[in-house]
């Protein structure tokens, strides 16, 4: 029997407004086995070719995205089952200045779009339109007027105006700040300082009655209408929470209207998935890596404790309720504790190998990836294609959900399988959770750089603009990057360390001979070396004890410290926790056979049981336990005899002990009892009396 026929794809060329490159499309999609479908007009003239195809029961891509919904509407009224994609080769290739020599772009393009995305899973989030109102003047009030018949409403002023009270009390007024909030759409908790009720009385301005601090209110949303600090971090990425400046109107009719839709059930993505067993954020009450907690512009991350008894937890906690999904925490982890779930790492990473290596096949050379999200970077592309001179035929464009998730492992992998250069499409003024795909772009270059494959142009950076002509401007000067090393095709299997080691070791292969094995990284890079200063260890193990990774580790057979290179996150865990502070962390890239075997770093001649032979500890350490004692006079060693049972092992030890009667718990003789005659006698005898 012969291979199932694979995908339909349909390549329209607009009515003619972008020219088609049939052979590199058709090279393109051979990797796949695709049949690319050359149209003019298919979603008009052409609409029946599209049913048709249909009919054979074969996945269909279209590359059109403007009339997607009229594509999705007729195979659903044709009840087509099988799967249907859309994928823009029009804004993102065809139309173009170089739109002719697009022809291995669009292959690309529509090979990415091949590769299927996994169910999102999802947190649901419940609201029952409890709201609490903040303000500060008739503001506040006028708002709640207005949504009292859609929400369960109490309004709190902070009382630093007078404020006439309504001819009816619809809803609960009272006054007081609130001093801090937590909590998320439909389980928000407020405390508030100085809460009081009116007086019934009240007439022209509201009076107070008496106050107290730390009240506290539930409820689901809350709009924030005080003019004052935000209660939250990022409060725009912090779901039920709606700030406006009380003298805007515009910004408290868009508050409004957002308040009045968050009454039901909602379902929001869970953008990260989290593996405590691999954060290495403590051990034993000592702090180590700290990355994700200082990146999150959320607050949605903190460190962990256990919920029945507060006790700290090794590893941080994240809420997917709080979670805005900048993946900057998936940018910087290095165990890849956690790692972005929209999509996970593995369709990302099938993604961009499918892009560079059909472009590679459609016989494109020195690519140049673009990696944008759809709410900053799309509309931006769309108005370079439709007013300026489009993406030049060298750029590839991939749409991720957050630029920021961006890590190294798909920045490396990007390299390894062609591209001459990568750039990150960041907002103008930078956006929350930036700095983690800014400190992976660092890491990038760095290690390009100390291979001897760096450029200038650099061939790693972002691009801060809100202006698509400046984009264009941008771009430019990577079109002089050229790829010079020959691209991997490998699969992006294991987690993404693994997936980023592989990259960068393939990197390291297509260097050359010349290109050092150890190369030198930047300050919290996620590679390198626990450096232990061996004339001063003392072999205590602790910090094997702490390692997340098994980076150190111990031989059960002889007093050894052992370090795996490959293995060490940086988290410095064995710094905070090695009481002598003898080791440092040192950041480097080492692709060399000697980073995955694990090397002695400190070793000792075992001291043997003096009754038995069998070996325990160090000779050094006995040796200075001893030394120890006698030079501090201790009572319970000054006989030899007991001093001489600290050479034995744990078991000799024992047996010594209970078969010289020794009491463990005994102390030093007592002193003998002098009275007053002792002493008038004494001193009578030195002629004293």
């Amino acid at each position: 029997m012969g291979q199932p026929p694979g995908r339909i794809v349909f390549v329209c060329s607009c009515e003619d407004t972008m020219p088609l490159d049939s052979r590199a499309l058709a090279r393109g999609c051979a990797r796949e086995g695709a049949e690319p479908r050359a149209a003019t007009q298919l979603c008009r003239a052409e609409l029946g070719r599209f049913l048709a195809a249909l009919g054979e029961g074969r996945p269909v891509t279209v590359a059109c995205t403007q009339e997607a919904p009229l594509f999705a509407q007729e195979a659903e009224a044709a009840g087509a089952a099988a799967p249907l994609a859309f994928v823009n080769i029009r804004e993102h290739a065809g139309w173009s200045a170089e739109a002719k020599a697009a022809g291995p772009k669009m292959a690309a393009l529509l090979a990415a779009a091949a590769v299927p995305a996994p169910p999102v899973p999802l947190v649901p989030l419940k609201s029952e339109g409890v709201a609490l109102v903040l303000g500060r003047d008739e503001t506040a009030i006028a708002a709640a007027e207005r949504l009292k018949d859609r929400l369960d409403l109490t309004v709190l002023l902070t009382g630093e105006r007078e404020v006439t009270p309504p001819r009816e009390a619809e809803f609960p007024i009272l006054r007081g700040r609130a001093r801090a909030a937590t909590g998320w759409l439909g389980a928000f908790e407020v405390v508030v300082d100085g809460h009081a009720a009116p007086a019934p009385s009240s007439r022209a301005a509201y009076r107070w009655g008496p106050a107290r601090d730390g009240a506290r209110s539930r409820c689901d949303l809350i709009l924030d209408l005080t003019g004052g600090p935000a209660l939250f971090p990022a409060p725009s990425l912090r779901q039920g929470y709606l700030r406006a400046d009380p003298d805007d109107a515009a910004a408290v009719e868009r508050a409004l209207f957002d308040a009045a839709a968050l009454v039901g059930t909602f379902d929001k993505p869970r953008f990260v998935a989290f593996e405590a067993g691999l954060c290495a954020h403590s051990r034993n009450r000592r702090t180590g890596c700290t990355r994700c907690l200082e990146l999150c512009p959320t607050g949605a991350i903190a460190p962990g404790r256990d919920a029945e008894t507060g006790r700290p937890l090794d590893h941080v906690q994240i809420s997917a309720e709080i979670c805005a999904g900048c993946g900057a925490c998936a940018a910087v982890c290095p165990t890849g504790a956690v790692t972005y779930a929209l999509p996970p790492p593995a369709t990302t990473l099938q993604r961009l190998r499918a892009l560079l290596l059909a472009y590679a096949e459609a016989g494109g050379r020195d690519a140049v990836v673009l990696l944008h999200d759809a709410a900053h970077g799309e509309p931006l592309l769309d108005a370079l294609a439709r007013h300026g001179e489009g993406l030049p035929a060298r750029v590839l464009p991939l749409r991720v959900n957050e630029v920021s998730q961006l890590d190294l492992a798909t920045l490396a992998a990007a390299f390894a399988w062609g591209a001459a250069g990568v750039r990150a499409l960041l907002p103008g003024r930078r956006g929350h959770g930036a700095e983690g795909v800014l400190r992976a772009l660092g890491y990038a270059e760095a290690a390009l750089a100390g291979l001897g494959l760096g450029a200038d142009p650099p061939r790693a950076a972002a691009i801060e603009t809100d202006d698509p002509f400046a984009l264009a401007e941008a771009l430019r000067p990577a079109l002089t990057l050229g790829a010079s090393w020959r691209a991997e095709g490998f699969l992006p299997l294991g987690a993404p360390r693994e997936v980023a080691l592989r990259a960068l070791r393939a990197l390291h292969g297509a260097a050359g001979g010349a290109a050092p094995a150890v190369v030198p990284m930047p300050e919290r890079a996620p590679f390198g070396e626990a450096r232990v200063a061996a004339e001063g260890c003392t072999l205590c193990l602790a910090c094997t004890m702490v390692c997340p990774t098994g980076a150190l580790s111990a031989n059960p057979d002889r007093p050894q410290l052992r370090f795996l290179e490959e293995a060490c996150v940086q988290c410095g865990l064995c710094a905070a926790t090695c009481p002598e502070k003898v080791i440092t962390l040192v950041p480097r890239l080492n692709l060399g056979a000697a980073a995955a075997e694990a090397r002695v770093v400190k070793e000792e001649e075992p001291f043997c049981c003096t009754r038995c032979g069998k070996a325990f500890g160090t000779r050094s350490s006995i040796e200075r336990v001893k030394a120890r004692l006698v030079a501090g006079g201790h009572w319970m060693f000054a006989d030899p005899r007991r001093l001489a049972v600290l050479e034995m092992c744990e078991d000799c030890r024992v047996a010594a002990v209970t078969a010289e009667g020794v009491d463990p718990y005994a102390g030093p003789s007592r002193p003998v009892v002098r009275t007053t005659e002792d002493y008038l006698r004494e001193a009578a005898e030195r002629g004293e009396g």
